[in-house]
């Protein structure tokens, strides 16, 4: 368990955010070509940049800046404009819910130039809620309104769209905060499969604190975040994600739904959603060169 700072801690043992039988979406897309890390530097890992896409990825910490950062998160579009994406393991219940976490987008050097956001609730998985599933180890949060005028998180750095499927064999790149560091890190490098419901990427010098990192697939779109296997591996230079599948995207639609009331989608961009049924493939296969055609939640 290297990826947390939070002593102690393995998993909440309170349930937050249950979801049974809730109905999940589908929406098929080509995401445009996008990225700010150079994809052929793979299995090196170096200072992130500091960009607009990379602003979207903040730090995780105890109640203010002064309590050092323990995990790292992003955010992901929603309607309420307010979703970070991180490990549930960085989130326990009474480490988050109500205030006492909050999220520091594009924290560099002691700074949080964008201002923080309260994390006011949690949704995680029942299967990790209840047994600390290793499968089951991520969770999004609604953040409260942030210190600098009130705004949405999303209106402040902008989100990302949420990949749903398995990213091995693709180019991927994961963007975090080690706990020793005050800036963030980066490297690119092909995701392999880990078992059936796991992906693992070999990127050095991802140590404590890198837990949440998101997995950011050519398009732009988050598909994991470190966490899973051993809360993200017990080797710095190894990490490990779930794949998201269908019980990620029902725990994303309960927590979007849990945020800010959402305006109604204009008539002319809306999309027409097809149910996803559990037998079909997540993502259409691959060829190279070409953009990442992929069942996504998100617009």
């Amino acid at each position: 368990m290297k990826r947390t700072g939070i002593s102690g801690m393995k998993f909440a043992t309170t349930t937050r955010g249950r979801f049974g039988a809730l109905s999940a979406v589908a929406v098929l897309l080509v995401i445009p070509m996008y990225g700010d890390h150079d994809a052929g530097a793979k299995n090196l890992t170096s200072t992130a940049p500091a960009t607009a896409a990379n602003a979207r990825v903040g730090a995780l910490f105890n109640g203010d800046l002064d309590g050092g950062h323990y995990c790292t998160a992003s955010v992901v579009h929603s309607s309420g404009r307010d979703l970070i994406v991180t490990a549930a393991h960085c989130l326990p219940a009474d480490q988050s819910e109500g205030g006492k976490a909050v999220f520091a987008p594009a924290y560099r050097d002691g700074s949080a130039p964008y201002g923080t956001w309260p994390v006011q609730s949690v949704y995680a998985d029942d299967s990790w809620n209840e047994d600390g599933d290793q499968d089951s180890d991520v969770a999004f949060a609604v953040l409260g309104p942030g210190s600098d005028g009130g705004k949405k998180v999303e209106d402040a750095v902008g989100a990302a769209p949420l990949f749903a499927g398995r990213a091995t064999g693709q180019a991927v790149t994961i963007t975090g905060y080690p706990g020793d560091t005050e800036v963030p890190q980066v490297c690119t490098n092909t995701s392999v499969a880990y078992g059936d419901t796991q992906q693992r990427i070999d990127c050095p010098a991802f140590p404590g604190g890198t837990s949440g990192s998101p997995w950011v697939v050519e398009g732009g779109a988050v598909a994991g975040v470190i966490g899973g296997y051993e809360f993200g591996g017990d080797d710095p230079d190894v990490s490990y994600s779930i794949v998201f599948g269908q019980h990620t995207k029902s725990l994303y639609k309960l927590a979007e739904a849990a945020g800010d009331p959402k305006p109604a989608a204009p008539a002319s961009t809306a999309i027409n959603p097809q149910p996803a049924a559990a037998s079909e493939p997540l993502t259409a296969p691959q060829t190279a060169n070409q953009p990442i055609t992929c069942a996504c939640i998100l617009p």
